[in-house]
């Protein structure tokens, strides 16, 4: 009876404790008073809250565009070491984000067990172009049973074929042309005498009529006092064409004024006939306009 007047005494005296506590702990502090705290005491450190456990930092972004926006020069050795490392086969144009780069980028981090991004930090750039440093340089060897085999001495030259099909084909020629010669002379002294007569008869005779330049030629030179002289031919050509034989023959005509002489140089081409087919002149000068008249004459020469 006693304990119980006792115990409820203790409860008025500690109401805080009584709210806070079941009746378990009231009984134990019943039991041993100096383990209980009372009024404003600080309470045990197993019923203190617990402050909240601080965050972990984040870690920060990995830094690609350093990399991706470094100088045109760098991106091309990106490049160049992912090609010394057999990752990349191709243009050195310095773009790190088309796809065959990024592709080699990917594989060399694959191989380092790095997330395959595709692109390039500072630091794995570093470490890419350690890694192409250290790859010896490649060299082309012979094939072995290339390098093997001993080179056989030389025999004594061979004549070369071609020259002398050359020769034989110039043998050819001349035969050709030595036939021919004695039918283009003629033919080219037949043209003197025409334009001697046309040159007598004052600007008249077959020579005008079948050389319009020859005759347009003569009359600027008598109009401006002019006296034609000497008449020199030279063979310039001569073979066979379809309406017969072609003739080219290079003329040089002496001209004199006062005390001024001037050579005039004109070649004339013709297809021989009587009269002339074809006839054409042309300036010495003229070297393409000669060809053509013989191409589209379709001549094969027999002096040349």
């Amino acid at each position: 009876m006693r304990n119980r007047f006792a115990l409820a005494a203790l409860l008025s005296l500690l109401p805080a404790v009584a709210g806070a506590q079941s009746a378990g702990e009231v009984e134990r502090c019943f039991q041993n008073p100096a383990a209980c705290h009372q009024g404003n005491a600080a309470p045990s450190a197993a019923s203190a809250p617990r402050a909240p456990a601080a965050a972990a930092p984040r870690p920060a972004a990995p830094d690609y565009g350093s990399v991706l926006q470094s100088p045109e020069a760098e991106r091309k050795r990106i490049q160049q070491s992912l090609r010394t490392l057999d990752k990349y086969s191709g243009p050195m144009d310095g773009n790190l984000e088309s796809g065959a780069t990024v592709k080699a980028i990917q594989d060399w981090q694959k191989g380092h067990g790095a997330n395959p991004v595709g692109k390039l930090t500072p630091a794995e750039a570093q470490q890419l172009h350690a890694e192409a440093a250290k790859v010896p340089i490649k060299r082309i060897e012979p094939p072995a049973q290339t390098a093997a085999v001993t080179p056989t001495p030389l025999s004594s030259p061979k004549p070369d074929a071609n020259a002398e099909a050359l020769k034989a084909l110039q043998a050819r020629l001349a035969e050709r042309r030595k036939a021919a010669e004695p039918k283009a002379e003629a033919a080219s002294q037949a043209l003197v005498r025409d334009l001697k007569a046309y040159i007598a008869a004052d600007g008249k005779g077959a020579a005008g009529e079948q050389f319009a330049g020859f005759a347009k030629w003569y009359a600027d030179a008598k109009a401006s006092g002019r006296t034609v002289g000497d008449i020199l031919p030279a063979v310039d050509d001569y073979g066979d064409v379809k309406a017969g034989a072609a003739v080219a023959t290079e003329v040089t005509i002496a001209t004199a004024k006062d005390k001024d002489s001037q050579p005039e140089c004109m070649v004339f081409a013709w297809v021989e006939g009587k009269p002339r087919k074809n006839a054409r002149t042309f300036s010495c000068d003229d070297v393409a306009g000669v060809e053509k008249w013989k191409t589209e004459q379709s001549m094969k020469s027999a002096w040349r």
